[in-house]
Formats: structure tokens, sequence, C-alpha cells
């Protein structure tokens, strides 16, 4: 089966091998054993809305029982709003079944600790070690033993609350009209019902998942249908997210879309303006644009880069004492009111803004200038070292010399699948895209499957 984790999960993002109900059963009886804390493991299980997640539900859910552990059943639920409830009813941890927005046929668990918080490195090791061995050295409970599953207790209702409540006191989206693209995923019920209670006018599109339509043309992969929506419909603001609930990207009241940096760079200054930027910091990824670290140096606020993943920005803010950070695929954390990525929660932070500032979205968005940027994945025969390939290194060193510090070069190997990820980023789209190119070209002809 090889490795077991990657860089969102256990196959969280369709690494090499499908997750099947036997691998599912073996994850759940090493959670249930690693996790629990002297008596039996209570452990909370939600979903997103593809096919394959009832069968890989309750798959764990046997492996958990079988080792004498509790089950919370929660349904479909964001995958936020299972860190929620386990820190809430003080499970010992959270599992998600997901594939975040990936297509239907992908699907992938999702593991929290008892706080809410993703697994440890070391913890998800421990976990590895005991599925690739079969489980060999668990003993199943007895048969006095054997665990049991239940509902959670109004998991919707509860974590809609738990939203309101994380809004600020004088939120009021009254007279805001608001489009929803709920991806046919996991946001489907619970968005709607947030921005309702706080007030908006909302439209909902995509909230109708029928187990193989999630992020099918939608979400916040696919926004041309909410672009169109929001311009034809005169609304003042188009939010998308994506299967499981923890992206946001939006789009302004010209149909416009607002990108995840753009939404982190606007979130910090207004937080900075009102003295809620703890240690003035914001953490991103090598992934951001440019503009987002030009926009943050103009604006005097200290960044901190990470590498790919949420796990790396949480560990950073954690560590300094950051209380905003995130990806410009729209994975947002805002660890002053939760402990992972909520592209719900982003959305009420990002329509706060909006509405204290009295700025349309379009407006607050220019805080920063978008640098062209191409990104090309070449499929690979295996990972060696690039920059130990001389015409692959030769190749990256001269593409940057050309950008003379106006744009960089980011090539780096997927965690998850045989991918090489070449991204480039440039003043002029022309050139980026042939620089992009060049270097695709050459690593294609030294490591690319054959």
């Amino acid at each position: 089966m090889g490795s077991l984790f990657g860089t969102d999960g256990i196959r969280g993002v369709a690494n090499t091998d499908p997750i099947t109900p036997e691998v599912a059963v073996q994850v759940g009886r090493a959670v249930a054993t690693v996790l629990r804390k002297n008596h039996r493991a209570r452990i909370v299980i939600g979903k997103d809305t593809r096919l394959s997640g009832d069968m890989i539900v309750t798959a764990l859910a046997s492996g958990i029982c079988s080792v004498g552990g509790a089950v919370d059943m929660a349904g479909v639920l964001p995958t936020a709003g299972v860190g929620y409830l386990t820190a809430a009813d003080g499970c010992d941890a959270g599992i998600v079944v997901s594939a975040s927005h990936n297509p239907f046929y992908d699907n992938g668990i999702k593991l929290f600790d008892n706080k809410g918080f993703k697994l440890s490195m070391a913890v998800e090791a421990e976990i590895e070690a005991h599925v690739l061995a079969g489980c060999r050295d668990i003993a199943p409970a007895g048969h006095g033993e054997i665990g049991t599953t239940a509902p959670s207790a109004d998991p919707h209702h509860r974590y809609a609350q738990f939203l309101v409540s994380a809004a600020l006191a004088d939120t009021d989206f009254s007279g805001f009209n608001i489009v929803l693209d709920c991806a046919n995923g996991a946001t489907h019920a619970v968005a709607p019902l947030v921005f309702s209670k706080l007030g908006a006018n909302v439209t909902t599109l995509f909230d109708q998942p029928d187990g193989i339509n999630i992020n099918d043309h939608c979400g916040s992969q696919h926004i041309e249908t909410l672009r169109q929506t929001v311009a034809e419909s005169r609304a003042d603001v188009g939010l998308a997210f994506d299967g499981d609930g923890d992206r946001l990207i939006a789009v302004d009241e010209t149909g416009r879309a607002v990108t995840g940096d753009q939404i982190l760079a606007i979130c910090a200054k207004h937080m900075k303006d009102n003295n809620k930027l703890a240690n003035n910091l914001v953490v991103s990824t090598v992934m951001s644009n440019m503009g987002l670290r030009n926009a943050l140096r103009e604006m005097d606020i200290d960044h901190v880069i990470t590498d790919v993943g949420d796990r790396y920005v949480l560990a950073q803010m954690i560590e300094n004492g950051a209380v905003i950070g995130g990806e410009d695929s729209g994975h947002m954390i805002f660890l002053d009111h939760h402990s992972s990525g909520d592209g719900i929660l982003t959305a009420i932070r990002l329509m706060e803004t909006v509405r204290q500032t009295k700025r349309p979205l379009s407006d607050l968005a220019g805080i920063m200038k978008i640098y062209p940027q191409v990104l090309k994945n070449v499929k690979i025969q295996e990972k060696t070292d690039i920059y130990q390939i001389p015409e692959i290194a030769d190749t990256i060193r001269d593409v940057e010399q050309r950008l003379n510090g106006q744009g960089r070069v980011l090539v780096r190997y997927s965690g998850t699948q045989p991918l090489c990820r070449v991204m480039v980023e440039g003043p002029d789209k022309a050139a980026t895209e042939q620089y992009c190119q060049r270097i695709v070209d050459v690593i294609e002809s030294k490591i690319g499957e054959k």
C-alpha cells in the first residue's frame, strides 16, 4: 500500500490508491487505539456528499467499534464543523470522509485530535504503522465491550450557531444580496442557514447533491456560473465553497473573482486597522502570489512563508502567535475563532469587512496587484532531486535571471501524485507562459512519464 498519509489526510487528495472498505476498517481500529485516553475512544465522523462516503463511514465505524470505541455519526457536515464538534463534545478524535475539491470518484480521510486540530506528523506516523501492519498488534474488543454508534446531537444547527456566534456583535448583513455556490457539497445546508440568520438576502446555487455532482463545474474551482449570476442579479457578492467547505473563493459585485490571497490581504488590513492583528503577522505558503508579499510589505505587516499545506500554515501561526493565515486556494485559518480552515467563517470575516468599511468588494480587492501566474503539472516517472539534473537546474536558473527580480520560479513535487508542479510568476502574461513552458519541456524530456 505504500505511504498512507498525503498532505491533506489519508488519500485526501486522490493519492495513488483509492480508499477501500478494508483500509477504512483498519484506519478506524488504529485511530481508536492511538487516540483514546485511558478509556474507550469516542470519535465523531462526518462526511461530504460524494457517493462513496456512506461506504467508507460505515467501514470506519466498524473498525472503531471492533476495538471498543463509540462513534458519533454527524452525517454530511463541512470539515471544519467536524473539527468544532470534536472539541465541543469532548471527543477523542474527529474523522472527515472527503476529498475536498476533487471529483466525486476520489475520496479520503481527514483526522482531527481532541482539540479540533489536524494530527501531528508523529501521531499520523503511529497510526500509519498500525494500518500498514494490518493492525495485527491491536486486540479486538471482547464480546461485551464492542462499541456502538449513535447520531451526533443536532450537528447542523449547532455548527451553524457556532458560526453565527463567531460573527462580531454588531454584524448585520440586512440588505446585502449574497449568492452562495455550495458545490453540491457539505455546505449546502449550513451556509444558507448561517447567512440567513445574519440577515442577508441569500440566493443559493448548486445545493442539490446527488453523490456524483459534487464539485462538478461548480464550487471554488469552477466559478463561471457564480460570476454570471452575481453580475446578472446585481448581487453585492458571490461566495464559492469547495466540496468539504474549507475553502472560499469570492466574486465581487462586477462578477470578477477575488482570490484567496486577496481575501487574506483584505482581512489582514481590516484586522490591523482595528487592532486585532495579533503580532502584526500573516502566514501564507510559497504558492501565494508575489502581489500578496508586496501588499503586506506596503501595509507594514510582517509575513511568514511556509511550505504548501494548511498543516504548515497552522504550525507557523501557533509558533509565531498569528491569528490569520492561509493559501491562495482560499483555505483560510482564523485561529482566534477556530482550529482549522473554514470557508464559511472566512466568508463571514470578508463580508464583515465589506460592511464595516462601507466599500464594495471590487474596491477592497484592489489592495494588491496580482502578478500573472502560470502553473503546469508534469507527469513523471520518479521523484529525483530536480537540482541534481543539470539541464533542468540550468533552465530554471536562466528563467530566474531573465525575470530579474520581477517574478519567481517554484518547482516542486506533488505530495500525493506522481506530478512535478511548475509555477512561474512574472510581470507579463505572455513571457510568463513561455518561461513556464520552457521548464516543463525540459522536465518532460528528462524525467517525464514515457
